[in-house]
């Protein structure tokens, strides 16, 4: 799966600097396919399986909802870590992996305490012009032969994702708002 990164990059070459889909495939050891389709992707992909198979635990969950249920009225300093449980099955005569027990302890965990506060989350959702989200970025480059470093401000709408770039060869005040000037030009107003 690409990340974000990977995918604005992908978006960038061929959208600003009109690199084509073959050319960008092969410098990223990409398929054409992927990189044709994540052209269009606007969130970041997530993967998600269905149902992870266990067929190892199947004979042991019962003995693990028994243990689970037993411990989820004491104090949690006295429950069984996984880790524990997991041992503890060892000794039953479980032979499978611990990320199996783990997993189904979470499961078991979620739905026996429905969700939790640190569950919660405030998604970020911009309206067209709303934001726009700056920094800075140190480039090592060769002008005339001569290997320097420069700074480049890059500026992206949060609504659209559109990126302006400007290099320069400090960042001192006048230059973030010599920046903050083109891009805004750029952008046809202030977001």
């Amino acid at each position: 799966m690409l990340s974000m990164d990977i995918i604005a990059e992908i978006r960038r070459r061929h959208l600003v600097s009109g690199e084509s889909i073959s050319a960008i495939a092969r410098s990223l050891k990409l398929s054409r396919p992927t990189v044709r389709k994540h052209l269009h992707t606007t969130a970041e992909p997530v993967y998600a399986r269905q149902q992870q198979p266990s067929p190892k635990l199947g004979d042991f969950q019962v003995t693990l909802q028994a243990w689970l249920t037993t411990e989820q009225h004491l104090p949690r300093t006295q429950r069984r870590t996984a880790q524990r449980l997991f041992e503890g099955l060892q000794v039953e005569g479980y032979r499978g992996a611990y990320d199996s027990v783990q997993r189904f302890v979470k499961q078991w965990k979620s739905v026996k305490n429905g969700p939790t506060t640190t569950q919660a989350f405030v998604p970020l959702v911009f309206a067209p012009g709303d934001a726009c989200q700056f920094d800075w970025s140190h480039e090592h480059v060769e002008i005339d032969g001569v290997p320097q470093t420069i700074k480049v401000a890059h500026f992206r709408l949060a609504y659209s994702r559109q990126m302006f770039v400007a290099a320069y060869p400090r960042e001192t005040q006048e230059m973030v708002f010599d920046a903050h000037n083109r891009a805004f030009s750029f952008f046809g107003g202030v977001p």
